[in-house]
């Protein structure tokens, strides 16, 4: 299967849709490029490495470059400079979603204290002021 034949309808990776995005995983072993993310880096080649090992990291190497590549096609300039640039997609995934994990607890922190303020002034019905 060719690579720039697949269909990529993922969507864009933006704040409110980071738990949509993360299936971008199921994404990338469905294309069968996702042998970076499962397996640990290769040790680099040596003049003395074998030829299995060579085949195994030059495998590892194509992967890792296309999700990479993959990925940051998906993520907007917006969000793209805030994220630390990688080489290496299993650190690149680490640092999207540490940032959108602190994202989701500041959100939720910030709604709690706005739930938590709230008073009923007893001017307009219960279900004007949930609303």
């Amino acid at each position: 299967m060719n690579f720039s034949d697949m269909k990529c309808d993922f969507p864009e990776l933006r704040g409110d849709n980071y738990k949509v995005w993360e299936r971008i995983l199921l994404h990338l072993g469905w294309m069968d490029i996702d042998y970076a993310i499962r397996k640990t880096e290769s040790v680099p080649i040596t003049e003395t490495s074998e030829p299995d090992d060579v085949d195994l990291y030059e495998k590892w190497e194509q992967s890792n470059c296309l999700n990479v590549m993959f990925i940051n096609i998906k993520i907007p300039a917006s969000i793209w400079r805030s994220v630390d640039q990688h080489n290496n997609v299993c650190e690149l995934l680490k640092t999207i979603d540490d940032q959108f994990v602190s994202l989701d607890k500041a959100l939720v922190s910030t709604l709690i204290m706005i739930f938590a303020s709230k008073k009923f002034t007893g001017l307009n019905g219960v279900p004007e002021h949930i609303m």
